[in-house]
């Protein structure tokens, strides 16, 4: 079974310039994105972990990668 491309992300919350927050994702042997905005640090958290368990599901359930919710938060 080939390895999900976010099994081994790293993230790391910011603080934005305009008092919002970010997720820094970084995947070995590519350049972080950022994930943005969230209006709290508990947000971008509980977003952290609900990516984490997506990535862990589809991974067991063999399926691929589908970004993010149309209606979540907007990637920079």
């Amino acid at each position: 079974m080939r390895t999900h491309p976010h099994a081994e992300a790293t993230y790391r919350v910011l603080t934005l310039d305009d008092g919002a927050f970010g997720v820094e994702v970084s995947i070995p042997d590519s350049q972080p994105t950022t994930v943005s905005k969230f209006d709290s640090e508990t947000a971008a958290e509980a977003w952290i972990a609900t990516h984490r368990e997506r990535v862990l599901t589809q991974h067991q359930d063999g399926r691929g990668f589908r970004g993010s919710s149309r209606n979540g938060p907007k990637r920079r």
